[in-house]
């Protein structure tokens, strides 16, 4: 078997394994495979942009998405390590508001699908962490909207390790309540 996939408690929120190939000389492994992932996921998703972001130890990327054109994102990390979250924005789903969270390493080469309709973000746990990600459609400045990291209704236990390290859009982000959704 090529991915072992394993659904976390939102449904379509996928944690998705590839099979590695160790020897003395290391390792090797397919990063992506449009008909694998298909076949072991049940989603037929069409990626048109790759995204790469560098952090440091305690920066909190998110809670992003597009309000309109909304993007699957499949998440991964080059190096170090992260938890990476993501949360149901769709208001007429059942786990509205509720969130999962999973440590993604340069080690475990897990990977986390995101739907479209999901919030993401992630705290860089390690000193240096290298994230790349894949989407499914491109990135629309004008439907770009924030979550706030730290919503009480929301109740992401982040394993912050010290003060989060925040970009500007994201200490002004609303609360899911005053939030433009789906």
């Amino acid at each position: 078997m090529a991915l072992k996939v394993t659904p976390t408690r939102l449904p379509g929120v996928l944690v998705v394994e590839p099979r590695v190939f160790e020897d003395a000389r290391g390792s090797f492994f397919e990063s992506f495979n449009a008909r694998v992932f298909a076949e072991a996921t049940g989603v037929d998703a069409t990626f048109v942009q790759d995204n790469q972001s560098s952090s440091l130890r305690n920066v909190l990327r998110g809670l992003h998405y597009q309000v309109e054109k909304p993007q699957g994102k499949l998440v991964r990390v080059l190096r170090g390590a992260i938890f990476d979250v993501a949360v149901d924005l769709r208001r007429s789903a059942p786990t509205f508001g509720q969130w999962v969270g999973v440590e993604l390493t340069a080690e475990n080469r897990r990977q986390l699908w995101v739907p479209p309709g999901f919030g993401h973000g992630f705290l860089a746990t390690s000193d240096v962490a290298e994230v790349a990600y894949k989407t499914t459609e491109y990135w629309y400045g004008a439907h770009d909207r924030s979550l706030r990291w730290n919503d009480p209704s929301l109740g992401i236990d982040w394993p912050l390790d010290g003060e989060p390290l925040l970009a500007a859009k994201d200490i002004a982000a609303p609360l899911l309540a005053d939030a433009e959704l789906y």
